[in-house]
């Protein structure tokens, strides 16, 4: 049973990743995607509350905090692994700049290749990673489809609102099922990391990590957004291959993959309204605007 649910998962990741980047694609332009990462400011924010700041509080709070080195290791690998795969999905789901959105998760898997191998065995003893071993399935799993939904875009611009929604359902129903074969499969991970109280360091990893994004993301409230959840949601793609090449003890994949899912059903939960608390500021930016 484990073994099909396994399958079903793997078959639900890729739906969901494939085709919500196919579907950016056919939604966006290459200048769209390039335009809001022409800002030195927010990519030097965006880098820096990535690979320094979020990287550094967990290094320090899994040192102050009384956790099994199993589970150190797990926070640390998720903590050093950026640009999540579902951002442009998450953006959609907290009503972001989805062009943002693409180029940042562009901009974090391509750091993360380089930054990754080079900072990991700094703070987790035993550990060896290959750049190309991070990047392949990342290249292919999602620049590829970006690149194709780029190309029918330009090339058969007619198709493409035609496509779109029902990519847009796909979509959705790769990360609704993701999340149900998950909540099964972890659902003991998820009960004994409770009783180890871990659970509650998840989830001050996930609050600090949105709150930095967040912050740093502005001066759009669009941007400020897509930085909040691309910060809090981290590359699960890549910790959990590092988790489950380099660790024998099963508690490593077991933080990774339950942490993961912790962040997505957080955004899932909290962004719709999370939006609505913001939506007093952004018709003070829009009529700031107007009256400019």
């Amino acid at each position: 049973m484990n073994e099909i649910l396994v399958i079903i998962d793997k078959l639900a990741l890729f739906t969901f990743i494939v085709f919500t980047m196919l579907g950016a694609g056919l939604g966006l332009t290459i200048k769209q995607i390039w335009e809001p990462l022409r800002s030195p400011r927010l990519v030097i924010l965006s880098l820096l509350a990535n690979f320094v700041l979020v990287p550094s509080f967990i290094y320090l709070l899994v040192q102050i905090v009384p956790l099994s080195e199993a589970l150190k290791d797990g926070l640390l690998v998720m903590a050093v692994a950026s640009g999540p795969p579902a951002l442009p999905k998450l953006a959609q789901i907290v009503k972001g700049n989805i062009a943002f959105s693409v180029g940042l998760m562009m901009l974090l898997m391509l750091g993360t290749i380089f930054y990754m191998p080079i900072v990991l065995p700094l703070v987790v003893q035993g550990v060896q990673i290959n750049s190309w071993d991070i990047g392949k399935p990342l290249l292919l799993m999602m620049i590829s489809p970006l690149v194709i939904g780029l190309f029918i875009k330009a090339k058969f611009s007619a198709i493409a609102p035609i496509m779109q929604p029902i990519l847009f359902k796909l979509s959705n129903a790769g990360l609704l099922l993701g999340l149900v074969v998950r909540l099964i499969m972890h659902t003991n991970d998820i009960i004994d990391l409770l009783k180890t109280g871990v659970i509650f360091v998840c989830a001050v990893f996930i609050i600090f990590s949105f709150s930095v994004g967040y912050l740093l993301g502005g001066p759009g409230i669009d941007t400020q957004r897509v930085l909040g959840v691309g910060t809090a949601q981290r590359n699960f793609a890549a910790a959990l291959l590092v988790g489950t090449s380099n660790f024998e003890d099963p508690s490593v994949v077991s933080i990774i993959m339950v942490t993961s899912l912790l962040m997505m059903v957080i955004v899932l939960i909290a962004g719709p309204r999370f939006i609505e608390i913001d939506k007093p500021q952004d018709a003070e930016s829009q009529q700031v605007e107007v009256t400019g």
